[in-house]
């Protein structure tokens, strides 16, 4: 690739580009040719060694490229005044935006809808029916509110959520948390006395109080546009944190796998106490209880391995949970298990709705810094699957719009004594595959639902607790799948392993609020410590052509003769500009600061020196017989004698005119502040050009850590020029005052292929020499 000026014919601006594929039979095919016919991509990539790429233009700094370009200031827009505005148009968006099913629900397919939500909805609905008695149990719960829990937010959402696909109820991440913050209240003899009740009421008006409080978090975050908070967890910290709370998960279930009492423990090491408490009182399991546990887990793994072979001939998959709940509570109801083998079961189910109820204002401090967490994960694992599916099915989801949606999910469904929800992946996924088109599926199966808690709860009295637990286990395994996060990510990026593994172990040890806290600031400190530790390189020509390359890794790539080019891998802030400063002095093989500091020491010996000369002479006699005096300096040869000096005092023109003589004369003496006078060893080069392409911002020490490099590398001698800085970055330079008369636009080059040009045209220039441009 070639740079030059413009020729005579053509304007300044001129700019050709030209790139030809050379084919068989020496046919040359134009790639700007309009009527070429399109072809693949990869064809012409293939084909890319012999293709040639010409540009001609002019040799452009950032002065010229603002005169060229017409730049201006980018218009601002005022988005906040939009929001005052008052308008018919605008309240229907507003209405549409806030009540999506206003939106969609008028243009329902009936006929080509209809059916796939009504199969996938009572699909769901046999999923959740004993997901919702299962997981009210995980959350320390009776099992009759993990069915309010799949009614009152599911309908919730299909008035308020933008995802067609997913399945908002509970859900073991977010029951395992709410019992976790149960369990450890409930141990408080205070807060028994204080609310009068018994530990399952204390436990329902904990559960409820918390939701209420965690969906006027999500509902606050969604209305003030906080929905890129969910941004902070990174997709490894997700599934690290899910991936130890469903250990968390199974660990909790083990007292109703082998029937044990445990006591109830919470805050660090929980988790270990509890599975250590497990393990010696195993020799006390209830041998009913495990039989009844292991042959609901055996029965629930053979139909999920049945679903996953035969899922291409099976219309709808094999309710296998609904099933093994059928069947257990038959045998149980049959064979009495609870009075013949000790079997603990489900107990009294009350039928029918119970009368809202206002929480608990008091609890709002004790239960604030869990209810905050609860909301940020039970939104990060809703939107990771919203936007999953949205993908998929070419849709957009509305992450504060999901905010907004779940958060009025879990406060109207608080007062209804629910706790808190999100969205399930094994259910959602089943909405997706059994054929649900919008969220018309989760009214049906919230429907479902409201039909067994009015008519049919009371029939599994008689589930056994065994089963339950065996059913959470069993849908456990995709999360423990994920344990295979630690292969991939060892290949693949080992910062994320590291943010993976710290984050298992901090869950795992502190508990689930403290450990998602411990995550999050681990992973935002190491973003810190990234940009504190990148990748310092000194650039190198490819040959022929105008790109510049690290020459530690491109063998080819030649450092261009008298030229230092410089580039980091990270933007330039407070927290790395001295880190900055010292890999640029190290990397250009120059010891900067020693060669200041000798060449400030021979200058102040010089100083003193003159200083010395000047004395001797105003000591000189001034009468007597005509001596000449003679001192020789550095800056050039002083004479006096007394006859010249009376002259002189009597006449003023001859002092003007010897003034004028030394100043010429000085003019014509060598420069002694050169490295050269000074006896200084110089740099091998002459000019060094920053690459700032990697910059997006730049603030006050930024600026001034490059001040300080101009004025070091010209105290030697090294002209120095930027390259590649982006618009918002130069505006920002401005802003800063970071151009002055010495350091001017003209120092600022579009690519460093101009910079480099321009610096091999005008090498060893002055310091504050202006540079100019042919």
């Amino acid at each position: 690739m070639s740079t030059a000026a413009p020729s005579a014919c053509r304007p300044a601006g001129f700019l050709r580009v030209a790139a030809h594929l050379r084919g068989g039979m020496g046919r040359k095919l134009s790639v700007l040719d309009p009527d070429r016919r399109p072809r693949d991509t990869q064809a012409l990539l293939s084909t890319a060694p012999t293709m040639e790429l010409h540009v001609e233009r002019p040799l452009l700094n950032q002065e010229q490229l603002e005169q060229l370009g017409h730049w201006g200031p980018a218009p601002r827009t005022h988005q906040w005044r939009t929001w005052f505005q008052c308008s018919r148009s605008r309240a229907h968006g507003l209405l549409l935006k806030h009540l999506p099913v206003l939106g969609w629900l008028p243009h329902y397919r009936v006929r080509e809808w209809l059916l796939g939500d009504l199969l996938s909805g009572l699909s769901v609905a046999i999923m959740q029916l004993p997901q919702g008695l299962a997981y009210a149990l995980l959350a320390g719960l009776p099992p009759v509110f993990g069915l309010y829990s799949s009614f009152y937010p599911v309908f919730i959402y299909f008035l308020f959520g933008t995802s067609r696909h997913i399945s908002v109820g509970t859900f073991a991440i977010m029951s395992v948390m709410v019992g976790s913050v149960t369990e450890s209240m409930v141990l408080d003899e205070d807060f028994r006395q204080a609310t009068n009740s018994t530990i399952d009421d204390a436990r329902v008006q904990l559960a409820s109080t918390l939701s209420v409080l965690v969906g006027l978090f999500q509902v606050a975050l969604g209305l003030v546009q906080f929905g890129f908070v969910v941004n902070y967890l990174s997709e490894p910290l997700v599934r690290s944190y899910t991936t130890a709370a469903s250990i968390q998960v199974f660990i909790s279930q083990l007292k109703y796998v082998f029937g044990l009492q445990l006591s109830s423990r919470s805050g660090p090491l929980s988790l270990i106490e509890t599975f250590l408490e497990v393990c010696r009182k195993l020799p006390e399991s209830v041998v009913g209880t495990v039989v009844t546990a292991v042959v609901a887990g055996v029965a629930l793994v053979m139909v999920k391995i049945l679903n996953e072979k035969l899922h291409r001939c099976l219309p709808l998959p094999i309710p296998g949970e609904l099933l093994t709940l059928i069947a257990a509570t038959g045998i149980s109801y049959g064979v009495n298990l609870k009075g013949r083998f000790d079997v603990d079961v489900v107990g009294t189910i009350p039928t029918g709705l119970v009368a809202p109820m206002v929480p608990n204002p008091q609890l709002f401090a004790k239960l604030v810094g869990n209810a905050f967490a609860i909301a940020v994960v039970g939104f990060a694992i809703a939107i990771s699957l919203g936007k999953i599916f949205a993908l998929r099915h070419g849709y957009r989801v509305d992450s504060n719009q999901e905010l907004v949606a779940l958060g009025l999910s879990n406060f109207i469904g608080g007062f209804f004594q629910c706790f808190p929800v999100s969205c399930s992946m094994s259910r959602s996924l089943v909405q997706e595959t059994t054929g649900g088109n919008t969220q018309v599926a989760g009214a049906v199966s919230s429907l479902f639902i409201l039909l067994i808690i009015l008519k049919l709860g009371e029939l599994f009295q008689d589930l056994p607790k065994a089963v339950l637990a065996a059913t959470i286990i069993v849908n456990l395994k995709g999360m423990l799948k994920q344990f295979t996060d630690i292969c991939s990510l060892w290949k693949a990026n080992r910062v994320d392993l590291l943010i993976w593994l710290v984050t298992f172990v901090a869950t795992i040890l502190l508990n689930l609020d403290l450990g998602l806290a411990v995550a999050i600031a681990f992973s935002l400190l190491l973003v810190v410590v990234r940009t504190q530790l990148p990748r310092y390189s000194i650039l190198g020509q490819v040959p022929d052509t105008d790109i510049y390359r690290d020459v530690a890794e491109y063998s080819e790539a030649k450092e261009v003769p008298g030229v230092k080019i410089f580039r980091s891998s990270a933007t330039l802030y407070f927290g790395n500009a001295e880190l900055y400063s010292d890999a640029l002095k190290q990397r250009c093989g120059v010891d900067v600061d020693r060669l200041l500091a000798r060449k400030k020491k021979r200058l102040r010996k010089q100083e003193l020196k003159l200083k010395r000369q000047r004395k001797d002479k105003q000591a000189a006699p001034s009468s007597g017989s005509s001596v000449s005096v003679s001192v020789d300096t550095s800056v050039g040869d002083i004479k006096g004698s007394g006859v010249e000096d009376s002259r002189a005092k009597a006449s003023p023109e001859n002092e003007l005119e010897d003034v004028a003589v030394s100043r010429q004369e000085d003019a014509k003496a060598p420069d002694v502040s050169t490295l050269k006078a000074l006896g200084l060893p110089r740099p091998d080069f002459h000019s060094l050009i920053l690459d700032l392409g990697a910059l997006s911002f730049v603030d006050t020490v930024c600026i001034k850590s490059l001040k300080n490099i101009f004025r070091d590398f010209r105290e030697i001698e090294v002209e120095v020029y930027i390259a590649a800085c982006h618009s918002p970055v130069v505006t920002q330079l401005d802003a800063g005052h970071f151009f002055d008369a010495s350091i001017t636009k003209q120092h600022l080059f579009v690519s460093v292929h101009d910079a480099v040009t321009f610096a091999l045209q005008h090498s060893r220039s002055g310091p504050n020499s202006p540079v100019l441009v042919s």
